[in-house]
């Protein structure tokens, strides 16, 4: 039985989802902070907390726990510079519980997930594994230094594991069981499909003079689906042996802020009011990743590689969610 931290969310529903569908049993444990009750359409579901070391135990009591996928992290960049505590005692405290009980029940694989953020400011593009690891934010730092526990924790007990830092997870589940929705939503896509649909009066460009063909910032974004697929294969590895280490996931390819909603438009035939404002503050003009190492070593490949797919897959989904 797999143990899908963090199972509610956005990711952790999708790869609950795949799981399921690949014949794994699993039990989806979450606090229901950000996650969402009905996104659990398969396996067990437990309420519980990190923070709670005793519920925590009692799950792997209850059930013949053998490997754990983590997504139970707080993920609002601005947030966790306004509110550091936060970010460090939910994710950096609360995985340090959940691999304290991983090894009282002797489970050895974990599959987690971590963040291009850990990068930080890229000095070369597309980023590969060898980057160096600067993150500029305490969200992108939590996960850094979780990633840091692991591989002590890999060397001191054996444990096994394998991160995976995402760029720019997107998109809905093709066959529309479930979507992204985030509260607060701060993510690109999800707002211009919000606007749309009147959930929002504006999507907002955050500057146009960055040093990109268009003036706006250059994402990858990778479908939540190729996401889910990725760590079914990561698990795979390990079981058969796989050394533990990090893996990128994205497409190697770039979108600007203009693109995205250019083709949002082309696939939705609507308009969209944009709004202009300054810079953030820490946003690199351009993210792209290199996933080379995960298709050779994992044998992954994106299946929905394209833009339009990605927000055709969004489109529809929202659509529906708007309705009920």
């Amino acid at each position: 039985m797999i143990l899908v931290v963090g199972g509610a969310g956005y990711i952790g529903s999708h790869v609950n989802k795949a799981l399921s569908a690949h014949g794994h049993e699993t039990v989806v444990l979450d606090n229901l902070v950000y996650g969402h009750r009905e996104f659990v359409k398969w396996g067990t579901f437990t309420l519980a907390d990190l923070a709670d070391i005793d519920s925590l135990r009692l799950v792997f009591k209850r059930y013949n726990i053998e490997a754990v996928m983590h997504f139970a992290a707080y993920a609002y960049v601005g947030e966790s510079v306004l509110d550091p505590q936060k970010y460090y005692l939910n994710n950096l405290r609360n995985t340090l519980n959940l691999l304290q009980v991983m090894a009282e029940a002797d489970v050895k694989h974990l599959v987690f997930s971590s963040t291009c953020a850990t990068y930080g400011i890229p000095i070369k593009i597309p980023i590969d594994e060898s980057h160096p690891q600067a993150p500029i934010n305490p969200y992108g730092r939590s996960k850094l230094m979780v990633e840091h526990v692991l591989d002590d924790y890999s060397r001191a007990y054996g444990l096994k594991y394998v991160s995976l830092r995402y760029f720019n997870a997107a998109g809905a589940d093709p066959d529309g069981d479930i979507g992204e929705q985030h509260n607060p939503e701060t993510h690109l896509i999800p707002l211009v499909l919000n606007t749309i649909l009147n959930k929002c009066s504006s999507v907002t460009i955050f500057g146009i003079d960055y040093d990109t063909p268009d003036g706006t910032c250059i994402r990858d974004y990778i479908h939540v689906t190729d996401l889910a697929n990725a760590h079914l294969l990561a698990l795979e590895y390990l079981r058969n042996g796989g050394r533990s280490g990090a893996f990128n996931l994205g497409n190697g390819n770039g979108f600007s802020v203009n693109a995205v909603i250019e083709k949002a438009v082309m696939i939705t035939g609507e308009k969209i009011k944009v709004e202009i404002a300054g810079r953030r503050e820490g946003d690199p003009p351009i993210l792209v990743g290199s996933a080379e190492k995960a298709k050779a070593v994992l044998g992954w490949t994106p299946q929905y590689p394209d833009l339009e797919d990605i927000l055709d897959t969004a489109w529809q989904w929202h659509k529906t969610a708007s309705t009920k």
